[in-house]
């Protein structure tokens, strides 16, 4: 316990990579069992959408609940208690028996799993140095883009092979492998035996950073006194426009392969799979360019806002995603490709903005409210989008309902950059 290991922290973010990887693998399982279900459970699609919808409402509430809670009790046992219950929520819809079962089970998971990103931001935060925390962020981050696409190669043989029950359990299981290794590895910096010195003092480097000895926060400042700062309006705007855009492409992308190309089934597995692939380079170059900036010699806040607004413009060409796919749908998917690299990127900035804006002990709360807004973004854009294409498909134009979508989504993330850039223009810390 004594020895001393160079760059352990790097250990914690892999740590908080696999648990993002489970988070989307098991909230996965259901879409790709969707056929199967609806055969043996008589779903209409109404009966998929309530399902769905129980998940974000779910989500959305569990992400402010449960970032207070995490930094009231603290990282280890928070993160640990939110994928024990997430595990058991993914492994419970083997056993329910009807549609209302299906939606317990999946506000269960949904509320659950809210944990992981800001018990992951707040690891970050406790970890590495403002000028890395970026870059761990998009490691973790591309756990999501993992997830997404071991699910595809693993659910539907396990449920080939076992029927598919045995996708949900086993899937869930895989947390509680998870749990094995958090315990042994994971403690604060402050209390990690296995922690050299230098590499404490590394990661304390920032001059305006505070020195956490207790993994517990003790009473989170309140969500009132929070809302106060132009600081957390900023990153509450900036998800609430920018999430949605990630959830559109990622729900829609099938649809609308299905509409312009007539590919569906086991055809769409390479396109979607190539987008997440991007997505995936997307997270982790999206993290290290500011950490190059900064070590150049750029203040934190000019390099992340520089960052930010480089992947603001990469997220534009999606515009004309439509257009050129009709020359070729490789096209199309680089384009959409690039669209959802560019939102990791952005994504493993913005939520880095909350450490470097707030101290650790409110991180959690910020990442929370944040995410809460997040995800009804991404209910209302997911209402909105069948609402649009459903009147431009009854007219008979459903391409130009997926302009206007890709219109939006392209234009989001330099809409929050300016927004962001007004209410917080050097990202000034808050004194809590």
């Amino acid at each position: 316990m004594q020895q001393t290991i160079g760059k352990y922290r790097w250990t914690i973010c892999a740590l908080i990579f696999f648990a993002t990887t489970i988070n989307y693998l098991d909230r996965a399982v259901i879409g790709l069992l969707k056929g199967e279900l609806e055969t043996e459970f008589k779903w209409t699609e109404s009966d998929y959408s309530k399902i769905v919808i129980a998940f974000q409402l779910a989500y959305a509430s569990g992400m402010l609940i449960v970032g207070r809670f995490i930094d009231r009790v603290g990282t280890k046992l928070g993160y640990a208690i939110a994928i024990v219950l997430w595990s058991i929520a993914a492994a419970g819809h083997a056993f329910v028996k009807n549609t209302i079962g299906f939606i317990i089970a999946r506000a269960g998971l949904g509320l659950s799993e809210a944990g992981n990103f800001p018990a992951a931001i707040k690891t970050v935060a406790e970890w590495f140095p403002k000028k890395e925390r970026a870059f761990a962020t998009g490691l973790f981050n591309s756990g999501a883009n993992i997830g997404a696409i071991v699910a595809p190669l693993t659910v539907p043989l396990i449920s080939a092979s076992w029927g598919w029950q045995w996708a949900f359990i086993l899937t869930g299981l895989t947390g509680f492998i998870w749990l094995i290794f958090w315990f042994r590895f994971y403690e604060i910096p402050a209390r990690q035996k296995r922690l050299s010195r230098a590499e404490f003092e590394y990661i304390h480097s920032d001059k305006d950073e505070e020195i956490v000895d207790n993994d517990k926060a003790g009473t989170p400042v309140s969500w009132i006194k929070l809302l106060g700062f132009r600081q957390t309006w900023a990153f509450i705007l900036g998800k609430f426009l920018t999430d949605p855009v990630w959830w559109f492409h990622l729900f829609w992308l099938p649809a609308f392969l299905k509409a312009e190309y007539g590919i569906e089934g086991t055809g769409m597995a390479l396109p979607i799979a190539l987008v997440y692939c991007i997505s995936t380079v997307g997270s982790i170059w999206g993290g290290w360019l500011p950490m190059k900036f900064i070590e150049s010699g750029r203040p934190v806040y000019r390099s992340r806002k520089t960052a930010m607004l480089i992947y603001a413009c990469l997220a534009l060409p999606v515009v004309f995603a439509q257009y050129l796919g009709s020359f070729n749908m490789w096209l199309a998917v680089g384009i959409i490709g690039l669209a959802t690299a560019a939102h990791q990127a952005w994504s493993a900035n913005i939520f880095t903005t909350v450490s470097d804006m707030f101290p650790k002990k409110a991180v959690a709360s910020v990442t929370g409210m944040g995410g809460m807004a997040g995800a009804l973004g991404g209910i209302l854009i997911a209402w909105a989008a069948g609402m649009l294409l459903d009147y431009f498909r009854a007219s008979g134009k459903l391409e130009t309902g997926y302009y206007v979508m890709f219109l939006i989504c392209g234009s989001a993330y330099l809409l929050a950059w300016l927004i962001m850039h007004v209410l917080v223009p050097k990202m000034k810390r808050v004194e809590l």
